[in-house]
């Protein structure tokens, strides 16, 4: 007589329940994101950590506004309506205090590290294509050279000292030079030395440069710099410092 197969040696998968046919797949557990207050909290502490006089230019701002709006209305014989008014205006000035502030903040946390000149350009608004990664870079010193194109024209900047990166920045700008003769480079050096330009002041810069292409061809001018601008790859498997010449074969010929 054949015994019964044992319940407890059965599978896991054969305890869990089956799913109909036409039955809806179950949804995914949805990842909370943080509310704005919370953002806004996170933004405040990380600015308040480089800049203590925060708050009190927040609480200048909103009292002053609020004040403005108090007299306002007290002449005007209404400092109810007036209050009501300078209230939000005073939470809205102290917010834009807060915003500029965290971006200076921001800005000098990631100063003097490798890839800053490239998340300044993150900052452009659109009208700019912005590559992620530098068009050059030194392995030995980490100095690099990114690329923005946009009206002006394309903007070389650079994350370096100005002797060290020259190189770089010459051999770019020669390299654009043949493809888009016609088209403006400028050349922008990021830094704290002389001549060059602080990386919170790199996006204003560029966004002051006079306008030479329309956005017509500022799409063809990407378009050709990613056809023609880049580098041919290396096949796999061959080392070009240990690649030498067969003389035997040039004897034979």
């Amino acid at each position: 007589m054949a015994t019964s197969p044992d319940s407890s040696n059965s599978t896991p998968a054969s305890d869990a329940p089956k799913r109909g046919l036409f039955s809806r797949k179950p949804k995914a557990a949805k990842v909370k994101k943080p509310s704005r207050l919370k953002q806004i909290g996170e933004v405040f502490k990380m600015t308040r950590q480089h800049d203590p006089m925060v708050p009190w230019l927040m609480l200048l701002a909103f009292l002053g506004v609020v004040a403005v709006s108090f007299v306002i209305g007290f002449l005007l014989d209404n400092w109810i309506t007036g209050l009501i008014i300078g209230i939000p205006l005073g939470v809205l000035a102290a917010t834009l205090i807060l915003s500029r502030r965290a971006e200076r903040a921001a800005f000098a946390r990631i100063e003097n590290q490798p890839g800053a000149s490239g998340a300044a350009l993150g900052t452009l608004k659109r009208g700019w294509i912005v590559e992620d990664q530098p068009v050059a870079v030194n392995p030995r010193t980490q100095d690099a050279v990114f690329r923005a194109i946009g009206r002006p024209g394309v903007v070389l900047v650079s994350e370096g000292p100005s002797a060290r990166v020259k190189p770089l920045l010459d051999a770019e700008r020669k390299r654009l030079a043949r493809i888009l003769p016609n088209v403006t480079i400028h050349v922008i050096e990021s830094g704290r030395g002389e001549g060059q330009v602080p990386i919170s002041q790199v996006a204003k810069k560029m966004t002051k440069m006079k306008n030479e292409l329309t956005k017509l061809e500022v799409s063809t001018v990407s378009k050709r710099i990613s056809s023609l601008g880049s580098r041919l790859p290396i096949p796999k498997g061959i080392d070009p410092y240990k690649a030498r010449p067969d003389r035997k074969a040039a004897r034979g010929r």
